[in-house]
């Protein structure tokens, strides 16, 4: 049994002709690049192009930017944990060393009084 809209081959063959015909017609009518009126949107679509780049370039100098500064932070951080760290171990040193001159003269201030007592005791013998 044949469909009523079962088109032949033939009919087929034409509705794409006339397909390709119009699409044929719309391209044909599409402005082309030597128009004014396409020269301005190229125009236009270039200045947005140039300016979309500029801000993306100012984007990237503020990035460069931004990570120098936070180098330089961290630099300076870095420079002053080494430099309290620097004076502690100084300041450690030192008081090593004046325990270290106390428990001296200590022990020299002990063996003068022992000296001082040995002394007086063979004074009272002698």
């Amino acid at each position: 049994m044949r469909h009523p809209n079962d088109n032949g081959f033939a009919a087929r063959r034409t509705v794409a002709a006339e397909a390709k015909r119009q699409l044929l017609a719309k391209f044909a009518s599409a402005p082309k690049a030597t128009d004014p009126e396409m020269q301005e949107r190229l125009a236009v679509r270039e200045a947005v192009s140039v300016a979309r780049e500029a801000r993306r370039a100012e984007r990237e100098a503020l990035k460069i930017a931004e990570n120098e500064r936070l180098l330089a932070e961290a630099a300076a951080a870095v420079a002053a944990a080494e430099a309290e760290a620097r004076l502690e171990a100084e300041a450690r040193q030192a008081e090593i060393a004046e325990r270290a001159s106390r428990a001296l003269a200590e022990e020299a201030a002990r063996k003068a009084e022992r000296d001082r007592r040995y002394a007086a005791r063979k004074a009272r013998r002698a």
